[in-house]
């Protein structure tokens, strides 16, 4: 009996190794084919799987919901598909490992283990795959239907205007380059909503990508909630449970349901910045690395606070596009009812200043105006007072009042306002304006740098709200529909607090009746043909009265200023061309209130005493006022709360070192000496004329630090050499303009001495505007490489002029050869009757900045400092005779064909030829020429 048992016992036992022996050779010497059918397969669960996705996605769409038991089939194909791919990636090493023919390895016991994952993971493959067909079917609770568009159509008009190009630029951005946010800003009624409008509903009519494009309106209020919904809508989450969410929570789902979605979220008028990531949107991460955000604001801080990778600016249209769509808006039948009103209408076009809105506003009031009478009653309107034109008042000017509305402060909305005081399309020049805000009190005064700093803030705050347009780097202007919203509400909306009488540019021979000036804070008469002011006003509540730019004015009657207690800013520029301006008597009665004079680039010759009585006194502008020779020296040291004096070409057309009547008597230096005296002065403008006063100016430390322009009229000066080395300690000199220096052969600087001594050398950093006229000996103006931020360069009649830089004066600092780039600032360049110049720089230059460069009688200059690197842009105009243009040398012919298309020839006229033909306005740019 034992025995048999034994027998018995041990034959089972020996079945069972066999069994496991044999099933351990047949996974190790089974496992290159069971590797093969693992990769296999799961190719095949990778396409059911990918095809029960796409039936998830289409219910989706449509609202349906899925079985939970395809999320838990779909959860664990990826656990599967990961250890396979584990698998498949470390097989070729095990195969490695089998020896004898397969059915065996060098490690046994690793190569079964390994071959008993790949089995079963093969058998788990192949039952997935089964179960595959349950989930696609499960997916499909109800018949399934075409799947929803990725976008909702919105109304709008079929043509955009003027807007093609830019909805394709943008479009671009959208489906092709590697763009996350975009921004696109502009002034209120300029088509922001109507671009953003097309680029949602051409995802209708072109295939992308994108699984799902959302718009939401954001507006002045901004509410996240509402946002959350106008999402939660698009996606299907909104039913009355998830209502009642907090906007944490709303976030958490909405992220939820976008996380591995491609979506383009479209977000118009924008205020300020939105919290993408509190709403709830995944902007980046491993499965949402391609979703975009395109937004409309009216600001252009917006795009920066919303960290756009790219901006565009909606601007106005251009004079063709408005009136093409100006046209669409009247219609044919109403153009053409009358012979004259195509040209009245296309005046009409042209007051909307390219604003769609209001172009579209004024075209559908005027469609059924079919008489040429009521159209130039229309341009009149426009002209006089547009807020009564129908619809501006109710449509337009109270959509870009948010603008205004959301403008900071009070002060930010006085100082706005404050320019519609300037005709249409006036380029206003920002330190003028400057001066007049602190002159009104808008700005704090206590420090002049701190004020001018808030004032150019304040300058760029409108610019980029849109409510002011940048048109140079030292000028804004304000949009004409812009302007008389701005009337409208300093005269309508905001009477009692501000009450503006505006008639700039309103072609008046005759003022206003002074009755109507009575309870004006603010009157500006700019721009006009008045001839006299022979009525006396009492105006007790006005603060600023704009005479400039009449320039007919020849008498304004004594007294004029005799009853306006209250008045801070008084402008005259630009007056008085005909006659003799003559400041009538009275003015003494300004003394306790007037801060800012202006009367300059007037006709003026002498300054009367009593105005030594204007105490209170705190901007002087007398800037081009040539004809000036007597000031009653007093006057200045009288002028004791002076701040600002800008004499800048004063009393030049009749300057004489000789003559003790001169303004500038000894050649400037009874006038610097003057100058010493004022405590408060912190910003000069001055003229000079022999080297001794420029010696005692440079001697004050005081004068130093306040000279903003400096013109050297040194013609009867003997002095052959100027140390410019000297200038650089002139922290905020912006402007040199040497004049007549006729024994001047060298403007001295030691480029050794810089280079070794600083370590920074650029010595001259604030100096923007260089002008050199009429210096027959200067040779060259070698110290403008130590000014980087020269923006214009202006050389006339200087004979012996052969380098404008000098190679020969760099010589002895060879490290500096290879390193100094001039003029990268530089905007323009004008060059006349030069006759040896023959370079401008010994290497080509880049000119990145360039507008303009003008050569004319500068027969020895035959090569450019151009070459294919300067050609990259190629935005500048280049402007001379065309005989010289073709005999210009080229570093090679492709540079040659860049730049042709720069070139505008132009026929060299002698100035007297034109001077006499626009005398006027030749002398209001250049009153020096009459001196020549």
């Amino acid at each position: 009996m034992g025995s048999i048992f034994q027998i018995t016992c041990d034959g089972a036992f020996f079945n069972r190794c066999l069994d496991c022996f044999l099933g351990k050779v047949a996974n190790t010497s089974k496992l290159q084919d069971n590797l093969v059918a693992l990769e296999t397969e799961l190719g095949k669960l990778i396409v059911a799987k990918n095809d029960v996705m796409m039936r998830i996605v289409n219910a989706e769409r449509q609202q349906l919901r899925t079985l939970d038991q395809v999320q838990v089939w779909l959860s664990r194909v990826e656990a599967v598909k990961t250890e396979a791919d584990e698998l498949i990636r470390h097989g070729s090493q095990e195969i490695d490992k089998l020896c004898v023919g397969g059915y065996c390895s060098k490690h046994c016991a690793s190569s079964y283990k390994f071959g008993k994952q790949v089995a079963k993971k093969l058998r788990d493959v192949q039952t997935l795959i089964g179960e595959g067909v349950f989930a696609a079917v499960a997916t499909e609770v109800v018949p399934e239907r075409a799947p929803e568009p990725v976008a909702d159509e919105r109304p709008t008009v079929p043509t955009i205007v003027g807007l093609q190009s830019q909805l394709e630029q943008v479009w671009r951005c959208l489906v092709e380059e590697s763009v996350g946010i975009i921004g696109l800003y502009g002034m209120g009624g300029v088509g922001k909503t109507t671009l953003l409008t097309h680029i949602n509903n051409k995802f209708l009519e072109s295939r992308t990508s994108f699984d799902c494009v959302i718009w939401a309106v954001v507006s002045k209020d901004l509410q996240l909630e509402k946002i959350q919904e106008d999402i939660g809508k698009k996606i299907g989450l909104v039913d009355d449970s998830w209502k009642s969410k907090s906007v944490e929570e709303k976030a958490l789902d909405i992220f939820r349901s976008l996380r591995e979605k491609r979506i383009v979220l479209l977000l118009d008028d924008i205020w300020e910045r939105v919290d993408l990531t509190k709403v709830g949107i995944p902007l980046s991460g491993p499965k949402n690395t391609t979703s975009k955000v395109v937004f409309t604001t009216r600001f252009i801080d917006v795009c920066g606070s919303m960290e756009a990778d790219k901006k565009f600016q909606v601007a106005c249209l251009s004079e063709e596009h408005a009136w093409e769509l100006f046209r669409k808006k009247v219609g044919e039948e109403t153009l053409e009812s009358d012979h004259d009103i195509v040209e009245l209408a296309q005046t009409v076009a042209k007051e909307c200043g390219g604003l769609p809105l209001a172009l579209i506003t004024i075209g559908r009031a005027m469609a059924c105006k079919r008489t040429a009478e009521e159209w130039r009653h229309a341009v009149e309107v426009l002209r006089r007072s547009a807020s009564e034109f129908a619809g501006l008042g109710k449509e337009v000017y109270p959509l870009l009042k948010f603008s205004y509305d959301s403008l900071q402060n009070e002060t930010i909305k006085s100082c706005f306002l404050y320019c519609c005081l300037y005709p249409e399309d006036y380029g206003i020049l920002k330190w003028d304006l400057i001066d007049c805000w602190i002159g009104e009190g808008f700005l704090e005064e206590s420090d002049r740098f701190g004020a001018e700093n808030q004032g150019y803030y304040i300058v760029g705050t409108l610019v980029r709200a849109c409510l002011l347009e940048e048109v140079e780097d030292d000028k804004v202007k304000m949009h004409d529909v812009i302007r008389d919203m701005a009337i409208w509400i300093a005269c309508e909306i905001e009477k009692e607090k501000r009450n503006f009488l505006v008639c700039a540019g309103a072609g008046l021979k005759e003022a206003p009746d002074v009755k109507g000036w009575e309870n004006v804070r603010r009157l500006s008469l700019m721009q006009n043909q008045i001839k006299t002011l022979s009525e006396v006003p009492t105006c007790p509540h006005l603060h600023t009265l704009f005479l400039d730019f009449n320039k007919e004015l020849e008498t304004i009657a004594d007294g004029f200023f005799q009853f306006m207690p209250s008045l801070k800013v008084l402008k005259m520029s630009n007056c008085g061309h005909v006659k003799v301006l003559k400041l009538p008597i009275g003015m003494s009665e300004l003394g306790s209130s007037l801060e800012l004079l202006d009367i300059s680039n007037t006709n003026i010759t002498e300054l009367p005493e009593e105005l030594k009585l204007l105490v209170n006194l705190k901007c002087l502008n007398l800037r081009w006022t040539i004809w000036l020779n007597k000031i009653p020296w007093q006057l200045i040291s009288k002028f004791s709360r002076l701040r600002v004096l800008r004499m800048f070409a004063t009393g030049f057309a009749r300057f004489d070192a000789a003559s003790e009547d001169s303004v500038l008597f000894g050649g400037g230096e009874v006038l610097v000496q003057e100058l010493v005296g004022l405590k408060y002065l912190e910003v000069l403008e001055l003229t000079l004329g022999c080297h001794h006063a420029l010696q005692i100016f440079l001697s004050s430390n005081k004068l130093k630090s306040c000279i903003r322009s400096l013109l050297l009229q040194l013609a009867g000066d003997t002095k052959s050499i100027i140390d410019a080395t000297a200038f650089a300690d002139l922290n905020h000199l912006n402007e040199l303009w040497i004049d007549r220096a006729k024994e001047l052969e060298e403007l001295k600087i030691d480029c050794k001495e810089i280079v070794q001594k600083r370590r920074e050398p650029f010595v001259f950093r604030s100096l923007h505007r260089v002008t050199i006229h009429s210096c027959q000996k200067l040779k060259d103006l070698t110290f403008l490489v130590f000014a980087p931020d020269l923006k214009s360069l202006d050389l006339d009649r200087c004979d012996a002029m052969e380098e404008i830089i000098s190679v020969g004066k760099f010589a002895e600092t060879p490290e500096m050869m290879g390193h100094i780039s001039p003029f990268e600032n530089l905007q323009t360049l004008h060059l006349e009757d030069l006759p040896h110049l023959k370079s401008i720089f010994w290497k080509p230059l880049p000119f990145t900045h360039l507008k303009e460069m003008t050569v004319r009688a500068c027969d020895q200059l035959k090569k450019l400092p151009l070459d294919s690197n300067s050609a990259k842009e190629r935005k500048f105009v280049i402007r001379g005779k065309e005989d010289w243009w073709n005999r210009l040398q080229w570093e090679d012919e492709a540079t040659q064909i860049a730049f042709r298309s720069c070139f505008q020839p132009e026929r060299l006229v002698a100035k007297f030829d034109f001077w006499f033909a626009t005398l006027e306005d030749f002398l209001l740019e250049n009153p020096l020429q009459l001196l020549y």
